[in-house]
């Protein structure tokens, strides 16, 4: 039984009949709780019948918002579901994360100096931010990340502790920093070492709805993963970084989400292109949550150097070809408004997709316009001006061809309207997407420090699927603009 902290006498209550077990006194819950999975919030028994205080006096396996009072349980038993309600935290005073869930199961590196250097037989480095210089400018918050998934209130967002916090100054209690060690490919070419060269993930939390995520901050300094960065990150990059991370979450993407965005006055010299031309920028942090940072190059590191005692991957990529291709398929057929199964399905979408390759038409507006355009309208090939994507596709030879397909296999839909496929499709198929130019011009803004365009696209991207005026008049559902054609951007913009 590994050394932990001890508990005060505390009361369990059986999870089937929520009777009283008798108290315990010095149990070690931290070895229990990580033999047995439970979560540290289960310190609050709650179940259909009963609520359980227990203490709050020790650290857990993951941080949690520890406030009086904080579940309240309703019982519902004929809808067979419990409820449970919370408070929001008010303030960081009582609100802490872990990291010991994560060291506690996976090797972390002996050597503790945190300076750029080859690192073996380990996941993870304790590495700790670097705080900036300069004064600190919180430039945007999701509120939705910050309530439902941190438990604070939005209020907690307009502190000097949440800016600290989110910009790597503040190190809450339970969190021990780490920097994640990892491999892959660039280019097609191995890489070798990568890892969190400029990221930290500063811990675990717990949030009243017993999800489990892992906060990390990203451009908030050196670590030993940096190579020859410096382990930041800029305005440019890190709006992209947040505006891209909700965007996808809004489409249904499950990827992170972000929380923050903070910008510093302190320099950062980069070459954008690396074509020699080195300008000064300002460094910025992003607040990033995930369900887990893992990555494939999380398992390829591993097996490259042959830590294979290290190596959850013959059972993860077991199975992965078919379950993709099955999922690729639901996808387009979703996007084309096809119901049940039919034997020219794949060929049907394979088909469409290669005319918008050799047209260079829009991904995004080709199926959204064909989710507006009526059937007759294309079985006419009637193509409205304001179909625009459409219009660029129809001018290849073999689109009537396609049409044709396609309008013959609505017909096979059983029990469908034109009116409902539509609308079914207006589902799936976003009207507004984060485009690089779009994103290009919400940056150029903010580097002269007018954050409106983040806003807008913040506000826009969380209802892609409808239409918005505000979005119709800068143009986000339009073609490219001609300033835009040429938009070239690195893998660090």
């Amino acid at each position: 039984m590994p050394p932990c902290a001890r508990l005060p006498v505390t009361y369990f209550f059986s999870a089937y009949s929520g009777r009283k077990m008798t108290p315990r006194i010095g149990f070690p819950f931290c070895w229990l709780s990580r033999r047995l999975q439970i979560p540290r919030l289960l310190l609050v028994c709650v179940t259909c019948h009963a609520i359980a205080i227990g203490s709050f006096l020790q650290p857990g396996l993951e941080g949690n918002a520890k406030l009086l009072h904080l579940f309240s349980n309703k019982s519902n038993r004929e809808q067979g579901y419990c409820e449970a309600e919370a408070r929001l935290a008010s303030s960081l005073d009582f609100w802490t994360l872990s990291s010991e869930n994560l060291i506690a199961v996976l090797p972390v590196d002996p050597v503790k100096e945190n300076y750029v250097r080859k690192v073996k037989n380990c996941v993870f480095s304790i590495a700790f931010p670097t705080p900036f210089k300069s004064r600190i400018h919180l430039v945007a918050v999701s509120k939705e990340v910050i309530e439902d998934i941190l438990d604070l209130d939005f209020s907690v967002s307009e502190t000097d502790d949440f800016i600290q916090l989110v910009s790597g100054k503040k190190i809450v209690f339970g969190s021990i920093p780490l920097a994640h060690r990892y491999g892959g490919h660039q280019f097609g070419i191995w890489a070798d070492q990568l890892g969190d060269g400029r990221a930290h993930l500063i811990g675990i939390y717990m949030n009243r709805l017993g999800e489990k995520w892992e906060l990390q901050l990203k451009g908030s300094g050196k670590t030993p993963y940096s190579r020859n960065g410096d382990g930041r990150a800029v305005l440019r990059s890190s709006v992209r970084e947040f505006l891209c991370s909700e965007a996808m979450y809004y489409l249904g993407i499950p990827t992170s989400r972000a929380a923050s965005l903070v910008v510093s006055d302190d320099e950062v010299w980069r070459d954008q292109f690396y074509n020699g031309n080195i300008v000064k920028e300002r460094g910025a942090v992003v607040l990033r949550v995930a369900k887990s940072w893992f990555r494939i190059g999380s398992l390829e590191i591993l097996t490259h150097y042959g830590e294979l005692d290290l190596l959850s991957a013959t059972q993860i990529l077991e199975g992965y070809p078919v379950l993709y291709y099955t999922r690729f398929r639901e996808l387009f057929k979703a996007k084309l408004g096809l119901l049940g199964e039919r034997k020219g399905d794949d060929d049907l979408i394979a088909f469409l997709l290669h005319l918008m390759e050799k047209t260079e038409a829009d991904f995004t507006m080709t199926f959204r316009q064909l989710s507006e355009i009526t059937q007759s309208q294309l079985q006419e090939l009637n193509i409205p001006q304001q179909f625009w994507a459409l219009k660029m596709i129809s001018k290849h030879e073999l689109f009537p061809a396609w049409v044709s397909q396609y309008l013959l296999r609505l017909k096979s839909n059983m029990n469908d309207s034109d009116f409902e496929r539509r609308k079914r499709m207006m589902t799936v198929n976003p009207r507004y997407v984060l485009k690089n130019w779009m994103a290009e011009s919400a940056v150029q803004k903010a580097e002269r420090n007018d954050f409106s365009e983040v806003y807008l696209l913040q506000q826009v991207l969380q209802h892609p699927f409808q239409k918005h005026s505000a979005a119709e008049k800068a143009g986000y559902s339009s073609p490219t603009p001609a300033w835009a054609r040429d938009l070239r951007v690195s893998c660090s913009s």
